[in-house]
């Protein structure tokens, strides 16, 4: 009896960090995403997931944008189509704007890019979990917003 042939999924980790705060340590918050991303596109292997040699990585930038360069290179990537799925440690690593956020999903959609968070469980394909994202989002744009007013307020 012949296996199934799994086709390979090529898995592009996204990660950043809003301050810069440590960004200068040998092994820092970005490593940490990167090395928790690693490790479970490796548990996945069995379903074809290899990672990209491409790193994507934005230190020091804030969620609220899509103005950041690894963040280009990566949507560049997928417009090109060398990206299958989208690797991050948290959603809110990938933006904290419900809108930006949109427009995202909008060029996954568009690639057939499916989108995984590596610490929250949900499933973009459906209208459930599509709810449970923009639930999500919309309180990691009210966090940002909030500690913006709180910089403001010193």
């Amino acid at each position: 009896m012949t296996k199934p042939v799994v086709r390979k999924l090529r898995c592009a980790v996204y990660t950043r960090k809003s301050s810069e705060e440590g960004l200068e340590q040998e092994f820092n918050s970005l490593h940490a995403q990167r090395e928790a991303c690693e490790a479970y596109i490796a548990s996945q292997r069995s379903e074809g997931w290899v990672l990209v040699r491409d790193r994507y990585d934005d230190g020091g930038i804030s969620g609220g944008t899509l103005e950041r360069l690894g963040l280009r290179r990566l949507l560049e990537d997928i417009e090109n189509g060398l990206v299958d799925v989208v690797v991050v440690y948290k959603i809110d690593r990938l933006s904290r704007s419900l809108a930006d956020f949109a427009k995202l999903v909008e060029v996954f959609d568009r690639n057939g890019v499916t989108f995984v968070s590596v610490t929250q469980s949900f499933n973009t394909t459906t209208s459930m979990g599509r709810l449970t994202l923009n639930i999500l989002l919309s309180f990691a744009q009210f966090e940002r917003e909030v500690t913006a007013e709180r910089i403001r307020d010193k």
